[in-house]
């Protein structure tokens, strides 16, 4: 109950209210609120994911969507940087274009090669470690790699580049000896005077791995580049405050306590479902153990037992295979029942994932899976809003740890691969980095909901020049529109070589029927 009126300008700065008079939350530093209890969270973020589907399905369908199963580059160096920086105005679009094509086809022989030489456990695609670093930073908040110099692979049959990633579990930054921040040391982030990260503590093995316990109490101060710019370690999380250092251990932290609550109720309606579904019965009987001693003539309360025993071992009647049940005298029979499950069970779950789902930036259907709720507007319109929250991820995670990655590939690319580069005054790479790396990244496609309204939408925007091609394929169905003008020219092609009726893609607006070439025009 409210009692008189705040005595602060603003009631949300007010004591005395009962609802605020024991919310006094301390003022912590962007570190401090974090760092030490980082742990605590993660194990418990982690425990939940393995464990329950609501929590799987927020991490796994925000993983498929941002990331999915191709997450690549597509290059646009910066021709416009690169011709102001040298004076050189060979470099232009369609220089552009043709480097573009050629790096990304080097960038596909050092991702997806078969020998995995990219990776330096040689277990997984460049495509597979973004997923794996993703999903880090959406349960741990940290995404980390150090990117290794390997000259011995390379060689005949075996890798092509030395460029290597090494995932590293978050887990494995911190402060040596587990010592609390300090000025230079923040959550195992070793800083200068202005708080840019210069180098990272890192344990030689996990903390948990008791079979590395003696390494797992060293740890490597890892330089963050080197003195000529190229990234070593990889370090990428979402910032939520000015001078933070490290992740806000992922997006179900703020939702954490409300989910497992949700757990737990859940887990009470099941057995209450359960125990309802089974029919419980038992026999009582008017006498207490005292009592029927007193009543029988030998004082053995065993020979009462046995007595019932032997009146239900021989009255087994039966009618049409079912036995009747008779009882002993004194005797009746009692059920439990459980009232339950709820009936505000369903909403009240309901409710409760849409507080869960808006914590972590999807829709509630995309955790549940229940369709049945929405139409083709709402759900449209539910989806236009998590999309902006997926392409800002999408976009964070690209620049802070995808990007890197790749300009350390195209450095080396430079030098190893006979990229087209215009003649005249050409900058070198160290120069001009960021031009010359400079990349789209392309994760999956937003889909459709309903084909026929979604590209007759993006035809009616290309046809207005408010879009590009490269715009709608990539918006979606995550493709490339070169190789789908590509693919289109080749199946034109075989329409024609095998003498079939051409579809009007292939012919043209102007072919009245399939397979007749479209009449003469007619003289004024």
């Amino acid at each position: 109950m409210l009692t008189g009126g705040s005595r602060t300008p603003y009631d949300a700065a007010d004591i005395r209210g009962d609802h605020v008079a024991d919310w006094n939350p301390y003022l912590w530093s962007p570190d401090g609120e974090l760092n030490m209890y980082r742990d605590r969270i993660v194990s418990r973020v982690r425990d939940l994911v393995r464990n329950d589907g609501w929590a799987s399905a927020a991490v796994t369908r925000t993983l498929d969507t941002v990331i999915g199963a191709n997450f690549r580059p597509i290059f646009k160096p910066d021709y416009r940087a690169l011709q102001a920086f040298s004076g050189n105005k060979a470099f232009d679009h369609m220089w552009a274009e043709e480097y573009g094509q050629a790096l990304e086809a080097h960038w596909r022989t050092w991702a997806n090669d078969p020998g995995r030489y990219c990776d330096a456990q040689r277990n997984l695609t460049i495509a597979q470690i973004m997923a794996v670093a993703f999903r880090h930073e959406l349960i741990d908040g940290d995404s980390l790699a150090q990117i290794l110099w390997l000259p011995e692979r390379v060689g005949p049959g075996r890798a092509r580049y030395a460029t290597t990633v090494m995932l590293v579990d978050p887990d494995r930054l911190s402060n040596p000896q587990l010592r609390f921040d300090q000025q230079d040391q923040r959550g195992g982030v070793k800083v200068d005077d202005y708080g840019a990260a210069v180098g990272y503590y890192i344990r030689r093995a996990h903390q948990g791995d008791w079979f590395s316990a003696g390494d797992s109490v060293h740890w490597d101060l890892i330089p963050r580049e080197t003195n000529w710019g190229r990234p070593i370690v990889v370090h990428n999380f979402t910032a939520d405050r000015a001078g933070q250092h490290r992740g806000g251990a992922g997006i179900l932290t703020p939702v954490l306590q409300r989910l497992k609550m949700l757990i737990k109720y859940d887990g009470v309606e099941l057995d209450a479902s359960i125990i309802n579904a089974i029919f419980g019965a038992y026999i009582t009987s008017p006498f207490d153990q005292e009592f029927v001693e007193e009543s029988l003539g030998d004082g053995k309360l065993g020979a009462y037992q046995d007595g019932r025993a032997e009146f239900h071992a021989e009255r087994r009647i039966r009618l049409g295979g079912a036995q009747l049940t008779s009882l002993y005298p004194g005797e009746s029979i009692e059920t439990v029942a459980a009232a339950r499950p709820n009936g505000n069970f369903e909403a009240f779950e309901s409710a409760m994932l849409r507080n869960v789902a808006a914590g972590a930036g999807v829709s509630t259907q995309q955790i549940s899976q229940n369709w049945s709720d929405v139409n083709y507007s709402s759900y449209r319109a539910a989806m236009l809003e998590a999309w902006k929250t997926f392409q800002r991820r999408r976009f964070n995670f690209a620049q802070g740890f995808a990007q890197p990655i790749a300009g350390a590939f195209v450095e080396e690319s430079m030098e190893v691969d006979d990229l087209p580069l215009p003649s005249g005054n050409v900058p070198d790479f160290i120069e001009c980095r960021g031009a010359y790396a400079r990349a789209k990244w392309m994760g999956p496609g937003r889909g459709y909901v309903d084909p026929t309204k979604e590209r007759q939408g993006a035809i009616m925007g290309l046809d207005a020049s408010l879009s590009t091609l490269e715009d709608e394929c990539s918006e979606l169905a995550g493709t490339d529109w070169r190789e789908v003008l590509e693919r289109k020219a080749v199946e034109a092609q075989k329409f024609r070589d095998l003498g079939l009726p051409p579809p009007k893609w292939v012919a043209g607006d102007d072919v009245t029927k399939a397979g007749e070439p479209p009449e003469e025009p007619k003289a004024a």
